[in-house]
C-alpha cells in the first residue's frame, strides 16, 4: 500500500503528525509513506524511518511572488511530479484549502476531515472520503484518528509513539560543556514570549547549578535577545544559525529543554527529552507538548505559572 501524507507546516504541526505515521506502520508494516511538506521543513519527515520520500512545496514563498514566471514554472513542475506518482490513499491532515488543492493534484483516493472537523470547511469539498474528528481533541489525537479511519484500524491499544531516529553520526555544531540544556526563547508572537528578564534570571539559576544554557535563534530580534542573556551570565552560549537536524542532535545530547510555545518544543518531546513548555497565551490542552508513552517527563505551564521564575526553575530541575 502506498500513502501520501499532506502536512505542510508549521514545524509543530509536522511533529504532531509523527505518531500517526507510527500507527500506520505498526498496523501495516509494508506500507510505503511519502510526505508533502513546506521546503523549510524538508528535514523533519526524514527523522521517521517509516517515511519513504519527502516532496517539498513552497506555498509560502510562491504566494509572495505569483507575478514571476519562475514561480509558475516551479508550481507546474511540482504538480507534474505529484500527478505521475500513484497512491492508494492521499491523506490531507492539514485541513486547509491550500493543502486540499495539493491533494487534488495527486493520484489516489483522497481522505480529509469533514466540514465540522476541519479548520477551513471549503477544503472538505475536495475529499472523496471524510473523517469526523472532534476539534476539541489534541492535534496529535486528531491526526491519529484521521489516519485510523482512512486505514480502518483502532488506535485505542496503540501507544503514543513518535518513532523518531536521528543518526548518531550527526555532527554537533558547537563544543559544549556537560551538562547543558536547550532554551528555546523565540516564538511567533510577542504575547507568547517569556519576558527577557525572566530568561536572564533563569540563566543565572542554571549557572548556580553549573549547567550550560544553549540558546538558538530564528531572526535578528531573537539573536539580539539571546546575546543580552549571554552577556548577563557566563554559562549561556548563543548558537550559530544551524539546521533543524543539528538542533535535533543538540536536543538529543542535552539534559533537557525549556521553551516557549514553538515547534522546537514539540520536537524535543518527540525526541524523548525532558521538556518544560511555557504557554503564556495559548491552550496547551489543544496543542501542548506531549510525551510519548513511557517517555521522559513533559510539563506544560500556563500563564499563571510563569510569573514566579524561582518556581519555574524548581520545576525544571525536578524533571531533568
Amino acid at each position: 500500500m502506498r500513502i501520501l501524507i499532506i502536512k505542510t507546516s508549521s514545524l509543530g504541526d509536522v511533529v504532531h503528525m509523527f505518531p500517526a505515521v507510527s500507527d500506520m506502520h505498526t498496523r501495516h508494516p509494508s506500507v510505503t509513506i511519502d510526505w508533502v511538506v513546506e521546503e523549510a521543513f524538508t528535514e523533519l519527515p526524514g527523522w521517521h524511518p517509516a517515511v519513504n520520500d519527502v516532496i517539498p512545496v513552497a506555498v509560502r514563498r510562491w504566494r509572495r511572488s505569483l507575478t514571476r514566471r519562475e514561480t509558475w514554472s516551479e508550481i507546474s513542475n511540482c504538480v507534474t511530479d505529484l500527478k505521475k506518482r500513484k497512491y492508494d490513499l492521499v491523506i490531507d491532515a492539514q485541513g486547509l484549502l491550500k493543502s486540499a488543492l495539493i491533494a487534488r493534484q495527486a493520484s489516489g483516493v483522497r481522505w480529509g476531515y469533514d466540514r465540522l472537523s476541519i479548520r477551513e470547511p471549503l477544503a472538505s469539498l475536495f475529499y472523496q472520503h471524510k473523517a469526523s474528528v472532534s476539534r476539541s481533541l489534541h492535534a496529535i489525537t486528531r491526526n491519529r484518528m484521521l489516519c485510523s479511519q482512512a486505514l480502518d484500524y483502532d488506535i485505542a491499544e496503540l501507544p503514543l509513539d513518535y518513532g523518531l531516529t536521528l543518526s548518531s553520526a550527526v555532527e554537533l555544531p558547537v563544543a559544549m560543556k556537560s551538562p547543558f540544556i536547550m532554551a528555546f526563547h523565540g516564538t511567533s508572537r510577542v504575547d507568547k514570549e517569556w519576558p527577557e528578564q525572566h530568561w536572564i534570571a533563569f540563566a543565572g539559576a542554571m549557572l548556580q547549578q553549573q549547567i550550560q544554557v544553549l540558546m538558538p535563534w530564528g531572526n535578528q530580534v531573537e539573536k539580539e535577545r539571546a546575546k543580552r542573556v549571554a552577556a548577563s551570565s557566563e554559562n549561556v552560549v548563543v548558537l550559530p544559525r544551524i539546521t533543524l537536524t543539528a538542533i535535533g542532535a543538540l536536543i538529543q545530547n542535552s539534559r533537557g529543554v525549556i521553551g516557549m510555545d514553538t515547534g522546537l518544543i514539540h520536537a524535543a518531546a518527540a525526541l524523548n527529552k525532558p521538556v518544560l513548555a511555557l504557554y503564556p497565551a495559548t491552550r496547551p490542552e489543544l496543542t501542548g507538548a506531549l510525551a510519548q508513552q513511557g517517555g521522559e517527563a513533559v510539563v506544560n505551564l500556563s500563564a499563571g505559572d510563569l510569573e514566579n521564575v524561582d518556581a519555574v526553575v524548581r520545576r525544571f530541575l525536578e524533571i531533568i
